[in-house]
């Protein structure tokens, strides 16, 4: 027998304070009248994460998406020379079954190079949603039996169908070795960055270059450095630029100062790449180079940055005020490398890397997505799905799933 509304109430309540005891009735006798609760903020379901395998043969996808929510991505095919080879593009409309075909982006055959991982091609969607690439470009052998490298540059046409003529955009800062990057807006800038010797004797005294092009693309002006400190760069690192939608420009790289002190350093410009404020926002105190690299994103609450640290990938977002890494986490387990990160409109974050890679040894792929909070929602593993000098890529579609393509 159901016991009387005003019995239940007094019971929950006991002997407390009238004012209180009257809340709580008026609440119990709304939600019997009208039968129902209070408001609840609804709370996003984790988006699923699909996986995309790269075509045999095919290695170090990176994906972006542009502004109506299509996928580009590319990737490197091995070539005639071992560690030699040619970059692809493909695009993958919104609600499209398959990939368009493949389109060649370097313009010179056998001029892109996969070992080590770090030097993976990478990719921007600027203006009008053009589509930049840049990659460490391979010239002719010298005397000591390695191809000297170069920052190559290309851009899609405008009708989408080839990418223009490969470029070297390095006027004076030589000895390019772990992997540069490019970043770009919708006011048509954009950024392509490296580190090189320079004429510096070690990497000690490797400094961070940025190229810039007001111009979409079209033409870039002569290379400055970026890093205002002398904190030296690891030279078999990647790095990572980004911007974000005010316009401001991050980059990631590892630092070599006194040769131990590897640490993760944050360069970010407020004034479209002329200057930049740097800080260390994660040390690493090892003699050797750890071979890794970066990814940013843009979140619903800001830059999202990821990153490598004793093995371990760790991730937060970025504080543009101080330079600071709000939220920090750290993925679980060991041996992780190479971490891509997306976001999508709900705020939720997917956390890609792989696990048990190294020199000339591929791996598995491992994800977690977090909610809005930083809450590990869901997680997944793919045992050795990663092939040798392979790596995953993150994006998230319209609406709201993630996909990993490796």
């Amino acid at each position: 027998m159901r016991r009387p509304l005003f019995e239940w109430a007094f019971s929950v309540v006991g002997l407390c304070d009238f004012s209180v005891y009257f809340i709580l009735l008026s609440a119990f006798v709304v939600s019997w009248a009208f039968g129902k609760p209070a408001p609840v903020t609804p709370i996003a379901a984790p988006a699923t994460v699909s996986l995309w395998h790269m075509p045999a043969g095919a290695i170090q996808p990176q994906a972006a998406v542009d502004s109506r929510g299509a996928a580009h991505v590319i990737y490197f095919k091995g070539g005639a020379t071992e560690g030699s080879g040619d970059l692809y593009y493909v695009r993958m409309g919104p609600g499209a079954a398959a990939a368009s075909a493949p389109i060649r982006v370097n313009s010179r055959p056998d001029t892109a190079g996969s070992i080590g991982t770090v030097r993976t091609a990478q990719l921007s969607i600027g203006k009008g949603d053009r589509v930049h690439v840049v990659w460490n470009g391979l010239g002719p052998k010298g005397a000591n039996g390695y191809s000297k490298t170069y920052q190559a540059y290309t851009h899609l046409n405008e009708a989408g169908t080839a990418f223009e003529p490969q470029r070297d955009l390095i006027t004076w800062a030589q000895g390019l070795d772990g992997g540069g990057s490019v970043a770009s807006d919708s006011a048509g800038n954009v950024y392509v960055t490296w580190h090189a010797m320079a004429n510096a004797k070690d990497e000690t005294g490797r400094a961070v270059f940025v190229a810039r092009s007001t111009d979409n693309g079209e033409t870039f002006e002569r290379e400055r450095q970026a890093n205002p400190d002398p904190t030296g760069a690891c030279a078999c690192c990647g790095m990572r630029a980004f911007v974000d939608g005010k316009g401001t420009v991050y980059v990631l790289y590892r630092t070599a100062t006194n040769r131990v002190e590897r640490d993760t350093t944050l360069l970010i410009s407020t004034d479209k790449g002329q200057t930049f404020a740097a800080k260390r926002v994660d040390a690493w105190r090892i003699n050797s180079c750890p071979m890794s690299i970066y990814a940013l994103a843009e979140g619903k609450s800001g830059v999202l940055a990821a990153w490598e640290t004793a093995g371990r990938v760790r991730t937060g977002t970025i504080d543009p005020s101080d330079l600071s890494i709000i939220g920090q986490l750290e993925a679980p387990g060991s041996g992780q490398k190479h971490p891509s990160i997306a976001s999508n409109a709900a705020g939720q974050t997917l956390l890609a890397w792989t696990e048990g890679t190294g020199w000339q040894r591929g791996g598995s792929l491992a994800w977690q997505v977090m909610d809005a909070a930083g809450k590990v929602v869901s997680t997944g593993k793919k045992a050795d799905a990663i092939p040798m000098w392979g790596l995953p890529t993150a994006y998230s579609k319209p609406d709201g799933t993630f996909v990993i393509v490796y």
